[in-house]
Parts: structure tokens; C-alpha cells; sequence
């Protein structure tokens, strides 16, 4: 599979695009399906397909995701992500007043669907196999960092996130897919002050 670029959300518009709580679940089931219809992604995230098919198209308006020749019979669109991972970011907008509520809003969305992934992993911790069990983990490192020590940290641990996943995705490709599931790593690093 060649990698596709990053493109980014740029500009209010495209940020509140994306700042949409359905638009961002279909966002991620597109990301972990790598193609989709409307009906089978309505199926995934427990809505209509007439809602979903709306918000796809808004997504692809905003170039966020593209149909996705050669897939199916020719009945129902497919969808794919236009670039690997939209990455929002601040300087896409610039820092001035009228682009904070945007970023603010996307950034507590996010936040808060992650919150939900990880609590529902929570609640339902005991079900799952002892070694994804003791797999598992949750930490908070509270580091003394420069600015620029932030960020080569978080270019490395990128860098080995993406070695894991690309090999995930080989082995699912090469039909490996025993043992393997789903596995959200939701890494922050921010300044903060007592």
C-alpha cells in the first residue's frame, strides 16, 4: 500500500467541517476500513444512510475524502480518505480571535470522542482475553521539556507508531489477521502550569 501524504484541514471552514461529532466518527471508520459505502459506514456508526450520505459529501467538499474508483459493482459510492490523517493545526489558521473558537471547538470534539473510545474500553475491560488485558495501559509522564525537546519527542514517538501500523497493516494485507484487533494510542504533549 503507498502511503498517501497528509494534506491537512485548512481554514475555518474546512475546521468546522471537520468539527462535526459524525463527521468525525466516519472520519475514523474510514480510516480503519480503508473504503466504504454510506450504507455500510450508516451500519458502523448507527445512523441513516440518507445522514450519512450527507455528511460524506460535506467531508468531500472539503476535500477530506474522495470516492474511491474500481470499488464495488457501480450501484452505491465508495469512499476513501483523501490524505492519510487530516492533521489539524494551529498555524493552518493563523492565532487570531475569530480561528480560536473553531480550533477550540474541533480540539474539545476530538478530545472528547477519544474520552468516550477510551471509556468504553474501560467499562468493558473485564471481556476482553488477559493478555490484551495486561497488554493495555494508561500513563501520564509529567516531563521538563524546551520547546524544541517537544517536539523531536513527538516526532519519534510518530515515527514509531507509524512502524507498528504500517506493519499491521502489511500483515492484514498479506491476510494475517490472527490475534490482531483494533488498538487506539491517543498520545498528548502539551505545556502546562501549576
Amino acid at each position: 500500500m503507498t502511503r498517501r501524504e497528509t494534506r491537512g484541514v485548512t481554514g475555518p471552514e474546512a475546521f468546522k467541517v471537520f468539527g462535526h461529532p459524525l463527521r468525525m466518527r466516519l472520519y475514523r471508520a474510514l480510516h480503519l476500513s480503508r473504503t466504504g459505502t454510506a450504507s455500510q459506514l450508516a451500519y458502523q456508526v448507527g445512523e441513516t444512510v440518507s445522514l450519512v450520505s450527507y455528511h460524506l459529501r460535506k467531508l468531500a467538499d472539503h476535500g477530506l475524502i474522495d470516492e474511491a474508483e474500481g470499488q464495488g459493482d457501480g450501484r452505491e459510492r465508495w469512499w476513501k480518505l483523501a490524505s492519510e490523517y487530516p492533521a489539524p493545526r494551529a498555524e493552518d489558521l493563523g492565532d487570531t480571535p475569530e480561528n480560536a473558537a473553531p480550533q477550540a471547538a474541533l480540539g474539545a470534539l476530538s478530545f472528547a470522542q477519544r474520552a468516550d473510545l477510551y471509556l468504553g474500553y474501560v467499562g468493558t475491560r473485564l471481556t476482553w482475553q488477559a493478555d490484551w488485558r495486561a497488554a493495555s495501559f494508561s500513563h501520564e509522564y509529567l516531563a521538563l521539556l524546551t520547546a524544541a525537546q517537544l517536539a523531536e519527542l513527538s516526532r519519534e514517538m510518530h515515527d514509531l507508531v507509524r512502524k507498528y501500523e504500517s506493519a499491521g497493516r502489511a500483515a492484514e494485507e498479506a491476510g494475517d489477521t490472527e490475534g490482531r484487533e483494533r488498538v487506539a494510542l491517543h498520545i498528548y504533549g502539551f505545556p502546562f502550569r501549576l
